[in-house]
């Protein structure tokens, strides 16, 4: 049933989406202060469980898109996600659509909550990634056949741009990115189009919920000073997401990373803090995409959630945070059954990425 989210919810949704976002989703904390700013001026927000969205009601899925280290220098203004929202609105000659997020991670999180605030709508409970991933067609949404257009892009400027109709949404991705890339390589986009009866078949359901259960999990560790991440496994076996687990603990002794055609890509180099316990490569592409051992054989990989966090804080560490010397625990979160249909793991899958292997799930064991 739905339930209300309020200003102080705020940064617990921000730990525990940054974790779901797997390294990408861009930094929580300007998407925090965006939603704080429409919480404070309209006042708690409604957040509706997919079942309670009627058959013909229209959503819209709203993001940021880019490579997320720019926002450290390209900070948004504050508007441009209800810009998009309003201006595919008006394009669909629909009116009082319901936000909701495209994805699980960072500010891609928080943004629908300011969307939602500013227009005065129910926010929905769900996503079509349930995690953070780097390309628009990568969504439980194209999965079940839905197009991503007509869409808008927006950025900081006031530039909108309309994408009527592309032939599949592979082609809305590459026009897409290539006009993010134009408007100085992070923008905001609403994208999607959908009645509650495509929702219903095609979405990752209570996403919002659970990055909300695992920050205050965080967080409640922390005053009780205790494990921060033994607190993250125990809150993520909900919503068909299994336990999370503990690779190493370690030290990262390695970042390569640049930032190429709108994305940041790379591979982290972490070192066990216990000798002979062996070396981990964490590849990238915005979102942590694989984990090899020191042989470099593949131990996990998307569609799994790989996370680093602090291991005394418990809070993640995004891919343009990463740094030699920092001290970060590797945490594994088994996906829902849903990202790892035939059909998702085409979208999704290693494969996809460019790794000549297939999808393994994982397991603690």
């Amino acid at each position: 049933m739905s339930w209300i989210l309020y200003e102080d919810d705020l940064p617990a949704v921000a730990i525990g989406a940054a974790i779901l976002g797997t390294g990408g989703g861009g930094d929580p904390y300007v998407g925090q202060v965006m939603a704080a700013e429409a919480l404070q001026a309209h006042g708690p927000l409604e957040i509706l469980e997919v079942d309670e969205v009627p058959n013909d009601q229209w959503i819209l899925a709203i993001a940021g898109m880019g490579a997320p280290t720019v926002l450290f220098e390209k900070p948004p203004a504050g508007d441009e996600p209800t810009r998009a929202f309003l201006a595919l609105e008006r394009h669909l000659g629909v009116t009082s659509a319901f936000p909701c997020p495209i994805e699980a991670g960072g500010i891609n999180s928080l943004i629908p909550i300011a969307v939602a605030s500013q227009l005065g709508r129910p926010l929905v409970d769900a996503d079509g990634m349930g995690r953070a991933f780097p390309e628009l067609y990568m969504v439980t949404f194209h999965a079940f056949g839905q197009s991503g257009t007509p869409a808008c892009i927006t950025n900081e400027f006031g530039d909108v741009v309309i994408l009527d109709e592309v032939h599949d949404n592979f082609m809305f991705e590459w026009i897409a990115r290539g006009i993010t890339i134009r408007m100085g390589a992070h923008a905001f986009v609403a994208q999607f189009p959908m009645q509650g009866k495509q929702l219903h078949q095609s979405a990752i359901r209570g996403t919002l919920s659970l990055a909300l259960r695992i920050g205050k999990a965080v967080m409640e560790a922390g005053n009780r000073h205790e494990d921060p991440v033994a607190a993250i496994a125990q809150a993520t076996n909900v919503n068909g997401y299994g336990r999370a687990f503990l690779v190493m603990h370690g030290k990262i002794v390695e970042v390569s990373r640049q930032t190429v055609e709108g994305f940041s890509k790379g591979t982290v180099t972490v070192k066990a803090l216990v000798p002979n316990e062996g070396t981990l490569y964490i590849d990238f592409q915005n979102e942590n995409l694989a984990v090899r051992n020191g042989s470099k054989e593949f131990i996990a990989t998307v569609p799994d959630l790989i996370t680093l966090v602090d291991p005394t804080t418990g809070y993640a560490i995004t891919t343009e945070r990463l740094r030699y010397g920092q001290r970060v625990a590797v945490l594994i979160i088994p996906a829902p059954q849903i990202m790892k249909s035939a059909a998702a793991l085409h979208i999704w899958g290693p494969r996809r990425f460019g790794y000549d292997v297939d999808y393994v799930a994982m397991t603690a064991e």
